[in-house]
């Protein structure tokens, strides 16, 4: 199972975000979209994400 990161909701594979640096996750989680482009994507507009990644839609 896949950890994500409770404040940035990007999938984490070591023990540390890559974005906030923390290190709280959860296992459970609903949905996810890749973003390749943030800065031309308009779904990461929507839900506010600056960073090339793949993402929980909800945790």
């Amino acid at each position: 199972m896949k950890k994500v990161c409770k404040k940035c909701k990007i999938f984490v594979k070591g023990n540390k975000c890559p974005i906030c640096k923390g290190n709280q996750f959860v296992e459970s989680w609903k949905g996810r979209v890749a973003v390749m482009d943030p800065e031309k994507s308009e779904i990461a507009k929507h839900i506010e994400i600056t960073q090339k990644g793949e993402y929980a839609i909800k945790i």
